[in-house]
């Protein structure tokens, strides 16, 4: 694909000229329509969340949804729900059904921010996710197909979190199908 140029990557908040830089903006173009998983790994700070904007900034799901969802901000029991809707009487306070973020992003893009951060529990359902393309409302059995660009960010070492049992080796090949570093500031200077 032809590469977009730099004042294309400013309109949509990307600005640099450094090596790494333009070197990621490449890969960016690159990847602009893949619908492989992307996994943004980097330093806190470092922009996960603008690259990944952008990547559906300028992909073909541009008018389609984005959402970010922080695993780490949202509580586990609540987490299931937002992600994957729930039934009316799934639970106490469902008192009507209500789309999961995965089923209102279908045509979209998702990032999974923090993805380091999930607890396990969620990890297998969203390995059958990635595995099978539907979701499953709690307190339903009906599958929904769905199919929404996933993206994960995480400044962990997942593998470590592999070898350390935090994180399920399967879902990390899942989610490192393509996988992108983001340089910190501090490697890119003349970008300041």
């Amino acid at each position: 694909p032809k590469d977009l140029k730099g004042e294309e990557f400013a309109k949509v908040g990307m600005i640099g000229k450094s090596k790494s830089f333009q070197d990621l903006c490449s890969r960016l173009t690159q990847l602009k329509n893949v619908d492989s998983t992307i996994l943004l790994l980097g330093e806190s700070g470092t922009g996960k969340e603008v690259v990944a904007r952008t990547l559906h900034k300028i992909s073909n799901r541009s008018n389609e949804r984005f959402e970010a969802i922080n695993c780490a901000a949202i509580p586990e029991n609540l987490l299931e729900s937002e992600l994957f809707g729930h039934k009316k009487g799934a639970f106490t306070d469902a008192k009507v059904d209500r789309k999961g973020i995965l089923e209102l992003c279908s045509q979209g893009t998702l990032l999974f921010d923090e993805i380091g951060d999930m607890p396990l529990s969620l990890q297998a359902k969203l390995l059958r996710v990635l595995q099978e393309r539907v979701v499953v409302p709690v307190g339903s059995t009906t599958p929904i197909k769905i199919q929404t660009r996933i993206i994960a960010a995480t400044h962990r070492d997942l593998i470590e979190e592999v070898q350390s049992g935090r994180f399920r080796e399967d879902l990390y090949y899942r989610l490192s199908v393509v996988p992108l570093y983001i340089p910190p500031l501090r490697h890119r200077k003349e970008d300041i």
